[in-house]
């Protein structure tokens, strides 16, 4: 009976490059120290021999997981983005990303659980829906981060964009153009909704303008229910929407209406998801900067796994105006 092949194991990686176990564990978990050099030999050495690691025996040996957990909405473009470059982020810095999708029958606070029950590290939130008290909760039994809403950091750190910042950037440009007419359709009950309100009001107002706000959503179809509602009421000159989904709803109404955009209106979003990038769309919008944010959030989390801090942080981007096809000054 012939014996078993052995696999190669990280010993035998250090000892046929003739390094510590511990630099060949950094290198092939991709985690800053060793030279260039001994990165290639370790690397060259571990595809000769055929080694992979035994990563449910890494995991037990230290009691960790290096997993992050993500709750993600997956019919939100934005969110799904994010998802994807926090996924990324982690990879750089020898995390694995888990991610489970919420539902109509998942909703966010049972996704965070399945999540916890798998051994997550931490959990980042993407402009999660859970209250304040339910969120200090969860920090307090994980690192836990806040992606893209503002609220006080309260055992849980905040990653967020300054949305009225944003808001204000899409007036300002719109008044350059020339308009005064100028409509929010807001974002509902989402959770990015009340700043950007805010930051449309006092935009306008700086200006000398009458802020008019509609009510909106955080959906192509609400953002089609308003534009109806704008046809039936009078057209503005220009109108910013509190997201990009509900943008695309406005200029699909606007356009089977015979509208032109932004001949007739001028439209402008709010997140810079992949969809307002398609050369049919080239949406006016404001950028998020998904990578960055990622970055953070990622970041936030490792400070508390791997290193001391133990501090709330709040960390604020700002956002940026990206002018594309659907505005223009405004016709006499």
């Amino acid at each position: 009976m012939t014996g078993a092949v052995k696999r190669p194991r990280l010993e035998d990686v250090a000892a046929a490059v003739g390094v510590s176990t511990a630099s060949v564990s950094l290198v092939l978990r991709g985690v800053a120290g060793p030279s260039a050099e001994t990165r290639e030999r370790v690397l060259e050495a571990a595809a000769r021999l055929g080694y992979r690691a035994d990563r449910s025996a890494s995991l037990l040996a230290r009691r960790r997981t290096h997993v992050l957990g993500v709750p993600v909405l997956l019919r939100d473009a934005f969110r799904t983005e994010l998802a994807e470059e926090v996924q990324l982020a982690a990879d750089a810095r020898g995390y694995t990303v888990a991610l489970s999708g919420i539902t109509r029958t998942h909703d966010e606070q049972r996704v965070v659980d399945t999540l916890l029950d798998l051994r997550c590290e931490a959990v980042l939130l993407l402009a999660p829906g859970l209250s304040p008290a339910q969120l200090a909760g969860l920090g307090a039994r994980v690192p836990t981060v806040v992606v893209g809403r503002r609220l006080p950091p309260s055992g849980f750190d905040v990653v967020r964009v300054a949305d009225a910042d944003g808001i204000g950037q899409a007036v300002d440009h719109l008044v350059g153009l020339g308009h005064r007419a100028i409509v929010h359709v807001d974002g509902g009950r989402a959770e990015m909704a009340q700043e950007r309100r805010e930051g449309f009001t006092a935009a306008m107002t700086r200006h000398g303008l009458e802020p008019r706000v509609a009510p909106g959503g955080d959906s192509e179809g609400a953002g089609a229910r308003s534009a109806r509602a704008l046809l039936d009421a009078g057209l503005p000159t220009a109108v910013v929407a509190a997201n990009d989904r509900s943008a695309l709803g406005l200029l699909d109404v606007f356009v089977r209406a015979g509208v032109r955009v932004p001949g007739d209106v001028s439209v402008v979003g709010y997140d810079d998801a992949e969809l307002s990038r398609l050369e049919h769309v080239r949406l006016t919008t404001v950028s998020q900067d998904a990578p960055e944010q990622a970055r953070m959030a990622v970041d936030a989390a490792l400070e508390r796994l791997d290193g001391d801090r133990t501090d709330v942080v709040e960390r604020v981007l700002r956002p940026r105006l990206v002018v594309r096809g659907t505005t223009a000054p405004v016709q006499a």
